[in-house]
């Protein structure tokens, strides 16, 4: 139980605290583990972009979104790699549940860099494939989906089970 969450966690039948907390680490870092993979091809493809012989043709804007794509790609990699990080520092100890969730919440913060990250590429490369006006309305539908996908509708979804309980749901 959560002192901020006066809720009992949700465990699996004949489970307890100690091993649902290990599953929910192991379900986590298998989660990020897809994450990072993505984020890793993406920042890959940042970092050998500039040795193309086509980058001199990017101009001013196309400088500035390789370089948020380029950063926020950086820190979706430090995000997605910190608690598998921190799981080799902390492995044994009492911290378990304190590191599950900050890994929760540096996943969450990472899949907004990754977001930020995959919109400016495609913004990156639609202005130079297309214009400055495609690039906005691509990389605006990409940021779109991906904030409804990943956090609003999980957010919806949160709400309504809050309103059926008539309370706050656990986390």
């Amino acid at each position: 139980m959560d002192s901020r969450n006066p809720e009992p966690e949700r465990s699996e039948p004949g489970e307890s605290g100690k091993a649902r907390v290990d599953r929910e680490l192991i379900e986590l870092l298998q989660e990020l583990r897809v994450s990072t993979t993505g984020i890793q091809v993406l920042f890959a493809f940042l970092l050998i972009l500039p040795f193309q012989q086509r980058f001199s043709e990017v101009g001013p804007l196309g400088y500035r979104l390789f370089f948020v794509a380029l950063l926020s790609g950086a820190l979706a990699s430090v995000c997605f790699i910190a608690p598998a990080a921190q799981h080799r520092l902390l492995f044994r100890t009492s911290l378990k549940e304190t590191m599950l969730r900050r890994a929760n919440r540096i996943g969450l913060v990472g899949l907004i860099f990754l977001m930020v990250s995959m919109a400016s590429a495609i913004a990156l490369v639609v202005d130079v494939v297309i214009d400055d006006l495609a690039a906005v309305i691509f990389s605006g539908a990409v940021a779109l989906v991906a904030i409804w996908l990943w956090f609003l509708q999980p957010i919806i979804d949160l709400h309504r089970l809050r309103t059926a309980r008539g309370r706050r749901p656990s986390r």
